[in-house]
């Protein structure tokens, strides 16, 4: 039970007064809001490894192309901070569009090569809404850890590399996707799938399982991975696939022939709603 009030601000004054009071090492948990279990998560992850955790909630506009849903994006704050409440969050940042992009606003952060792959190739200018946004935050919050879903594959490559380069002293933590009991990995934009949809959805997961079972029997070929998780999507209705890849753990960079340990990863529609879903292929995991 959670003793402690949880503290919520909203302008970077006052998130500059309240985080001196609080205890180090501190964990930081950036979200979207419209929280899930996923999200939770992340938070019991940084509270068993911090004594302090701050949460921030910011649909960042930057990071969504016009034709994409930004202004459909599920919100509910106050469902979100009852749910932080009762994880005992200390201290929710909620930040406003004005706050972080003031009038004139005209400095980006981009990192290159790493975001033109997977994502980059469909969503152009998505990862340098991400990385500036969080750059910002990361500024403003000064936390020790960041912690962040394995579900954003390449989104956690991309940040990891943006603290390299940028010298930030912050550590980050990249946690297991959490699933659905039916395996389809938790997102916020699930809440968009009709009962039809959501049934086709489960298609991701298991054709990526799929790959994975091939793969720890002794499949190695990466077109062969990547035409398992395929057949087992286009197999269903409501799906239009985008994308599947088979791609080098660290780099993205898309492989052939004969794998070692590969990330596959795919953005599929299903009706109108677009998911991401991947699993890490290892030869050493058990």
């Amino acid at each position: 039970m959670n003793n402690n009030k949880m503290k919520i601000v909203e302008t970077l004054q006052d998130l500059k007064i309240t985080l001196p009071g609080l205890n180090r090492p501190l964990g930081f948990v950036p979200t979207m809001g419209y929280l899930h279990e996923g999200h939770l998560s992340l938070v019991r992850r940084a509270k068993k490894e911090c004594t302090s955790v701050v949460v921030s909630i910011f649909t960042n506009p930057t990071q969504f192309a016009p034709d994409e849903d930004f202004e459909n994006y599920p919100r509910d704050i106050k469902r979100d901070l009852d749910m932080l409440n009762s994880e005992g969050t200390q201290l929710v940042w909620i930040p406003t569009a004005e706050s972080m992009y003031p009038e004139n606003y005209q400095t980006w952060v981009d990192v290159e090569q790493v975001t033109k792959l997977l994502e980059g190739r469909y969503r152009p200018d998505h990862f340098r809404g991400v990385t500036t946004v969080v750059s910002k935050l990361f500024n403003a919050v000064q936390p020790d850890k960041a912690y962040f879903g394995q579900k954003d594959a390449q989104q956690a490559i991309v940040i990891e590399q943006m603290v390299r380069d940028l010298n930030y002293q912050i550590d980050i933590v990249v946690c297991p996707i959490i699933r659905e009991s039916d395996g389809l990995a938790m997102s916020s934009r699930n809440t968009f799938l009709s009962n039809p949809e959501r049934q086709a959805a489960v298609s991701l997961s298991q054709g990526l399982l799929m790959a994975e079972t091939a793969y720890q029997k002794g499949e190695r070929m990466a077109d062969n991975l990547r035409q398992i998780v395929s057949d087992r999507i286009q197999a269903e209705p409501f799906t239009d696939l985008q994308y599947i890849s088979c791609a080098d753990p660290s780099s993205l960079q898309e492989l052939s022939g004969k794998v070692d340990d590969c990330l596959i990863s795919l953005a599929v529609y299903v009706g109108n709603t677009r998911l991401i879903d991947n699993v890490i292929c290892r030869e050493n995991s058990s």
